[in-house]
């Protein structure tokens, strides 16, 4: 599958329902603080970790005191969302959950986190079928002829604004704001 919006919200740290909900064009989630989101995303990435190894959040709070020189009772408090980090120690957390963005996964607003995730599966389209988009879209969605002699046509910018268009389409602009 080309888009797994399961995978888009481990990737984003975002609930699976506001990906999706994105994804078909939906309104965008209810305004949130920064502060908000940061904790949101912390909490989300700690419960995936302790998901994945199958541990607890003292191992987990051990291991991120251990590993930024915070209390455990500190990191504990991170992990469940009911303490906002510095931007130092948001640093610290960057590295430690080794998430792709730095700082910007957290705070970004979730239509942008999404569109940051989205943007490898543009870029791998355009390598696919020689480095043609629009074909490599066409062959993705089984169609099988359209009228290409415009497309023939195409700059490679002219190309870019399309696949820009598909993006805005999937993930609509937030307050008239191009993303």
């Amino acid at each position: 599958m080309l888009i797994d919006p399961e995978k888009l919200a481990e990737q984003t740290a975002l609930p699976e329902a506001t990906v999706l909900a994105l994804l078909h064009g939906g309104a965008t989630p209810p305004a949130d603080s920064v502060n908000d989101r940061v904790r949101s995303r912390i909490r989300t990435l700690a419960q995936a970790y302790i998901k994945g190894s199958g541990g607890r959040m003292s191992e987990l709070a051990s291991r991120i005191s251990e590993s930024l020189g915070v209390s455990e009772v500190w990191a504990r408090l991170v992990c469940d969302g009911k303490k906002m980090p510095s931007v130092e120690l948001l640093h610290g957390l960057v590295q430690f959950f080794n998430v792709e963005g730095g700082e910007a996964f957290f705070t970004e607003p979730a239509d942008q986190a999404l569109n940051r995730a989205l943007l490898p599966i543009v870029d791998k389209l355009q390598c696919a079928e020689g480095g043609d988009p629009l074909l490599a879209l066409m062959d993705r969605y089984g169609v099988r002829a359209t009228d290409l002699r415009m497309h023939g046509s195409f700059t490679r910018e002219q190309l870019e604004r399309l696949l820009e268009g598909i993006l805005r389409s999937v993930v609509p602009p937030r307050e008239g704001r191009d993303q």
